[in-house]
């Protein structure tokens, strides 16, 4: 973004979404000032600065969840979609780097461009740089991925960083069903983590982007072409004493509770990750009572 004319001698622009002010005269002129002088604090063009700021931090935090949303779900993205977007910077920050497959599900790479013309360029575990024009592609959750160690391994080799986690997100690996119970329907492993109140965990579960409902923080994902929903049990709402988290359920298409058998991959580690969130937030008791 160009600089823009604000009073009498300086000129304003974003730079690294903050508003930036220089001279244009005397010894400073075009140098970039270390804070805003007293005189433009008031001028409207700052405050439109301000507000266009906050909309681009607000469309790129949507971006980022919304690319999230497909990796979760394993959605198939239309590739004539992510060219159009590769060209805003926000959408093409959120999806540079992500592990992409097309047409070959044994084919994954990382996603480096996107053209005009809807052909996507990847690197794959070869190291060669791969032009596909599938209609549509996947960003598999990482319990899809086969070739985790590996990505993982030439990720770090390439320096790849990528902003919506993907091949470092934590995950947890259904037990065998043998393992289970037949009709199990609850896991404790993350229950009893003790909260000084109700608010501070139902907080802490939405700084981490879950949904409070009730006594129950919950997630939804999109597993095996189905919509499945995780609950854990965070305590009575309105309750101002403390309290601690208890058991970790999962609930199927309008609202039947499943048993543990019947929950798949990204569901179960979805929930668990939920689960685990939050369990790491409790209260370390120390000392003899530890």
């Amino acid at each position: 973004m160009g600089w823009l004319p604000a009073g009498e001698g300086y000129e304003v622009a974003l730079v690294d979404g903050r508003v930036a002010a220089r001279a244009t005269g005397g010894r400073a002129a075009g140098r970039q000032l270390k804070t805003l002088p007293k005189a433009l604090k008031e001028h409207p063009e700052i405050e439109r600065l301000r507000k266009l700021a906050e909309w681009l931090d607000r469309h790129a935090a949507g971006c980022l969840a919304q690319v999230d949303a497909w990796m979760v779900s394993s959605l198939p993205v239309p590739t004539g979609l992510l060219a159009r977007v590769w060209a805003d910077e926000a959408w093409r920050v959120a999806l540079r780097d992500l592990v992409v497959v097309g047409d070959d599900p044994d084919r994954a790479g990382f996603l480096r461009d996107a053209s005009d013309s809807g052909e996507l360029r990847v690197v794959d575990l070869d190291g060669e740089t791969v032009r596909l024009r599938p209609a549509t592609v996947t960003l598999p959750h990482p319990v899809q991925l086969p070739d985790l160690d590996e990505l993982r391994e030439f990720a770090a080799e390439l320096g790849v960083v990528q902003r919506v986690e993907q091949i470092h997100r934590a995950t947890w690996t259904k037990p065998a069903d043998g393992e289970l119970g037949a009709d199990a329907t609850e896991v404790r492993q993350f229950a009893g983590g003790k909260y000084a109140s109700r608010f501070g965990l139902a907080a802490r579960a939405t700084s981490l982007g879950y949904r409070v409902s009730g006594g129950y923080a919950t997630c939804k994902v999109r597993d095996g072409g189905r919509t499945v929903e995780a609950s854990i049990w965070i305590g009575e709402p309105y309750w101002d004493g403390d309290t601690e988290t208890g058991g970790l359920s999962w609930s199927g298409p309008e609202g039947r509770g499943m048993r543990l058998r019947e929950v798949g991959p990204v569901a179960w580690s979805e929930g668990m990750r939920m689960a685990a969130a939050l369990y790491a937030g409790r209260v370390i008791e120390e000392g003899a009572k530890a």
